[in-house]
C-alpha cells in the first residue's frame, strides 16, 4: 500500500472520527503529495521521496513549534506538535543519538577522516545511511563533534 493511499484510508477514518488535528495533518501531506506530483516534468514518487516529503512537513512543524515556544505562544505550539505526532507515523523509527554516533563513528573510520576537513565525505555517507531514520541536523552535529 502506498503512502498515498494510507493517507486516503487515514483520512476517512479521521472524518469519521471527526479529528480535526489528524484531518489538519493528513491532507497537509495529501496536499504535498500532489503539489510534487503535478510540478512540471514530475515523475512517479519512490518510497524515499516520499519519506523525504513527510520528514519535510515535520521539520517544518517543529521549527514552527519551537519558534512558538520560543514566543511564549503554547496555543500556536501544542497544535503543531500535534501535527508532528500524526505524521511521524509514516516515517521508518527513528534512531536515537546513540545509533547514530555509533553509525558516525564507523563513517569517520571507514573514509579515514581527520579532522574538520573531511566533514563533507563523512557527512555525505551519513546522510545517505541514515536517509529517513535520522535528521540531518542531529547527523550534522554529532559529526561535528566527533570530527573536532
Amino acid at each position: 500500500m502506498s503512502l498515498q493511499e494510507k493517507i486516503t484510508q487515514q483520512l476517512k477514518e479521521a472524518m469519521k472520527a471527526k479529528d480535526t488535528v489528524a484531518l489538519e495533518s493528513l491532507r497537509a501531506i495529501k496536499s504535498a503529495i500532489l503539489l510534487t506530483q503535478t510540478q512540471a516534468g514530475a515523475k512517479a514518487l519512490t518510497t524515499d521521496d516520499e519519506i523525504k516529503l513527510v520528514q519535510k512537513l515535520v521539520k517544518q512543524r517543529k521549527d514552527s513549534a519551537e519558534i512558538f515556544r520560543q514566543q511564549d505562544r503554547v496555543d500556536l505550539a501544542e497544535p503543531e506538535e500535534a501535527q508532528i505526532k500524526i505524521m511521524e507515523q509514516f516515517l521508518p523509527e527513528q534512531l536515537d543519538e546513540a545509533t547514530i554516533a555509533e553509525i558516525v563513528v564507523t563513517i569517520i573510520t571507514k573514509v579515514g577522516a581527520s579532522g574538520m576537513q573531511d566533514m563533507g565525505k563523512v557527512m555525505g555517507m551519513a546522510s545517505k545511511e541514515m536517509a529517513g531514520r535520522a535528521d540531518g541536523k542531529t547527523i550534522s552535529s554529532i559529526v561535528r563533534q566527533k570530527l573536532s
